[in-house]
């Protein structure tokens, strides 16, 4: 496990661990097989622990991560649109939801699909939305949000028939530029971050 997951892992366990060990059902065997990485076992024991508690936030949020960690995205996405109808101001939940939305998007097998372009419009609402909850200073979403708009630019470069296409996907490069330089101004040395604006911007002089 690298360490980015390692750190979201243990903010998982900080903010349910009170709540689920506090039981001793199939929540907390869900929550023990996530600290080992076994996410297709905590999703058969979150499941159950759903049935007994449908409504439960903890086992939701787990639930989600643990679908999403399986590249399960379809019942991620569900999962945590249930999350955010009983608890809507958990950024987390955006963000996780957008990160899913934005996997099938750029799934090869969704090439012919119509519904694309709503994973993409869903994914940069997703992450806004998250950004809006939990401040302007992170730059993880940021970093999210820019690469769904530098995807969904690409993807829709690929179909530009109309000058007005063009002129959007340079907007959607634009959005994808704004974003990693609000990195930059809180991160400055990060050299991923200014390679995407490279090529961002290489993108963009193709277009004109």
């Amino acid at each position: 496990m690298n360490y980015s997951k390692q750190v979201i892992l243990l903010l998982f366990m900080f903010t349910t661990v009170t709540a689920v060990f506090a039981q001793s059902g199939y929540d907390k065997l869900g929550m023990q097989a996530m600290m080992k990485g076994d996410f297709k076992s905590a999703v058969k024991q979150l499941e159950k622990a759903g049935v007994k508690s449908p409504n439960n936030t903890n086992v939701l949020k787990m639930l989600g991560y643990s679908y999403y960690q399986c590249g399960d995205y379809d019942n991620a996405i569900s999962t945590y649109t249930k999350l955010i109808s009983l608890k809507p101001t958990d950024y987390s939940a955006y963000y996780y939801r957008g990160k899913a939305r934005q996997n099938i998007a750029n799934d090869p097998k969704e090439s012919l699909n119509q519904m694309r372009d709503n994973f993409y419009l869903s994914a940069i609402k997703d992450f806004s939305k998250a950004i809006e909850l939990n401040g302007e200073e992170d730059a993880q979403l940021l970093q999210n949000r820019g690469i769904a708009y530098k995807d969904y630019a690409i993807f829709k470069s690929y179909k530009i028939k109309k000058k007005a296409e063009k002129t959007a996907c340079v907007t959607l490069f634009n959005s994808a530029l704004s974003d990693f330089q609000k990195i930059l101004v809180i991160q400055p040395q990060r050299k991923d971050i200014i390679s995407l604006m490279e090529y961002v911007k290489a993108q963009v002089t193709s277009l004109k």
